[in-house]
């Protein structure tokens, strides 16, 4: 995504309005864990400030789909992300090298680092709770509740 700053580096312009949509490929979503990113509406200015160092002023809407940690069905997850701050602090928490961006600059690695920071660990789709966790010689057991094996609980009576 690629903007052009020639006209705001140049003085003729105050700042650069972005008003985009984006899609994320698939192929970037490999190892994320989320099934699609569509449709991110991104929004905010670019602009000078007193330093002559380029400013953004982001704010970053979408819904990634995130299979459930139980059924494996699609869940939608909704995001929200505001992005402020000065170009070489943004590309220096992306760990992104600074360009040379005389004519042009790229948002997108400065937006993907800050959703990719927004995915959950786990999501659970609703009536998830509800499906039965157990079958013929086995159940799930969960954090929340202590299970003690029996063998082994024979072991700590030796110590």
């Amino acid at each position: 995504m690629n903007i052009d700053i020639t006209r705001l580096r140049s003085g003729i312009e105050k700042e650069i309005v972005v008003h985009e949509k984006y899609s994320v490929p698939k192929e970037d979503l490999e190892h994320t864990g989320v099934t699609s990113i569509d449709d991110v509406l991104i929004e905010g200015t670019i602009t000078k400030d007193a330093l002559d160092e380029l400013y953004l002023d982001l704010s970053v809407e979408g819904v990634m789909v995130i299979p459930c940690a139980i059924t494996l069905k699609p869940v939608d997850y909704p995001f929200s992300i505001e992005i402020s701050g000065t170009l070489g602090e943004l590309l220096e928490e992306t760990e992104e090298n600074k360009i040379n961006c005389q004519n042009s600059l790229d948002i997108l690695p400065i937006i993907w680092e800050n959703i990719l920071m927004e995915i959950p660990m786990r999501v659970v789709s609703e009536g998830a709770e509800d499906v039965e966790l157990k079958g013929d010689g086995w159940r799930l057991i969960t954090g929340r509740e202590e299970s003690e094996n029996s063998e082994l609980s024979k072991l700590k009576d030796l110590l």
